[in-house]
């Protein structure tokens, strides 16, 4: 069976950490959304690891881990990440640029599509062109998945046929010469070519890896990248990613289906971030916002991109927990709290004259709070009776409102400072 980790927010909620912190019991950690303008930020006794592409079983030697058929990726930065993990792993090493200590631990679907030096261009022209830019990150992400859609993407498979590979490039790039881009076909070609063989070893039929897994009982986790508000289907659009980040992502990126799944954890902070442009109900643009954004060290893993901070959306909460059909919620990043006076929660909505409990479409909304008393310590804890009994009413109250058991409670950036609640 597998389970899945899904943001029930704008992204940057913690998944990583929760992987990262259980997938010592699972056989397979599987990428199954999204490219590397997102990123798991993990710390391990004072080492942090910043993944974007490899999924964050990696740091257990037992794990296996795969990058599903829903990914998109630049070949570059996943060798890069490679070459990172193998040399924080084997510092003593000769060459750590090696990566084939990687063999038989990732395996990459022959499915996934590539991001070509093209989609980077595209992306930023796109951005430029919009009346109000989507603040995306430039990496070529969405123009990748645009390919994919359109039936005029690269699979990493193709990297194993040249005739294919120069079949589809050259296609690719008579239907864009109208743009001039500064793209030379065959030096294009030649590079893909050597990617072929740094990554043939790991090019696989994924979904038959994890289907035959199953059948064999082995325990899987499933892992995305962002969070539900940005799902292209059910997220704040247009300001939303270019993937299906909720529940629905983990079945088209990987090949399972919904009888493979067994529980779906929802990954929460304490309060609310989020990056790019775009409504944010209860952004605070005020030192509360600053000083969240400080003691949470609220910046993008990929880009550094200050994140907007504000107070705990129960609503959007609500409705991602409901659209992923969550089973439980790991609440993160509770210790940034500590020291308020006050903490507050957004209920509801004034929309359009009228109170509401719903997301609407267009979230042009005033935020609606109920505020409580703040606490001063719960850092590095790591058992709910040692909580304050503030924090336990704050947390009792957003499993109230959202109707989802809140299972873990992380209380500092480290692997093993995490609460599990029965």
């Amino acid at each position: 069976m597998a389970d899945v980790v899904v943001g029930v927010q704008w992204g940057d909620e913690g998944k990583g950490k929760i992987v990262d912190r259980f997938a010592k019991d699972y056989d397979f950690v599987v990428r199954y959304q999204g490219g590397h303008n997102a990123g798991h930020t993990i710390v391990v006794q004072g080492i942090k690891y910043a993944l974007h592409l490899v999924p964050s079983g990696i740091l257990y030697p037992q794990c296996k881990n795969i990058i599903g058929n829903g990914v998109v990726i630049d070949l570059g930065a996943l060798l890069q990440e490679m070459q990172h993990l193998n040399a924080i792993a084997n510092p003593q090493a000769k060459d750590t640029h090696d990566i084939s200590t990687l063999h038989n631990r990732l395996f990459i679907s022959h499915k996934a599509h590539i991001i070509l030096p093209y989609h980077v261009l595209l992306d930023n022209l796109g951005e430029h062109k919009r009346n109000e830019a989507i603040g995306t990150t430039g990496k070529g992400i969405g123009p990748a998945y645009a390919d994919k859609v359109a039936r005029s993407g690269l699979q990493i498979g193709d990297l194993l046929c040249e005739e294919k590979l120069r079949t589809k490039l050259q296609a690719n790039l008579t239907n864009l010469a109208h743009l001039h881009f500064d793209i030379d076909m065959e030096s294009l070609v030649q590079t893909l070519l050597q990617y072929a063989k740094i990554f043939a070893p790991f090019i696989t039929d994924t979904t038959k890896l994890l289907w035959d897994s199953i059948a064999q009982g082995k325990k899987i986790m499933l892992e995305g990248a962002q969070g539900s508000m940005l799902d292209i289907d059910h997220g704040t659009y247009p300001f939303v990613t270019s993937s299906n980040t909720s529940i629905a992502g983990c079945l088209s990126g990987t090949g399972l289906n919904t009888k493979d799944i067994n529980e779906v954890i929802g990954i929460t902070k304490a309060y609310c971030t989020r990056v790019g442009n775009g409504a944010f109900p209860t952004e605070l643009h005020n030192e509360t916002g600053n000083l969240l954004r400080q003691k949470g060290f609220e910046f993008g893993t990929t880009t550094g991109r200050e994140r907007r901070c504000g107070w705990l959306d129960l609503v959007a909460i609500k409705y991602a927990v409901r659209l992923n059909g969550c089973t439980k919620l790991a609440l993160m990043k509770i210790d940034v709290l500590d020291g308020f006076d006050e903490v507050q929660v957004c209920i509801g909505y004034e929309y359009k004259g009228a109170t509401i409990d719903y997301v609407p479409y267009d979230l042009d909304v005033k935020p609606i709070y109920r505020s409580f008393k703040g606490w001063a310590h719960t850092a590095k804890l790591r058992d709910f009776q040692s909580l304050p009994k503030e924090a336990k009413a704050y947390i009792a109250f957003i499993e109230s409102f959202v109707q989802c058991k809140v299972a873990f409670i992380s209380t500092s950036p480290e692997r093993d400072d995490i609460i599990v609640c029965g």
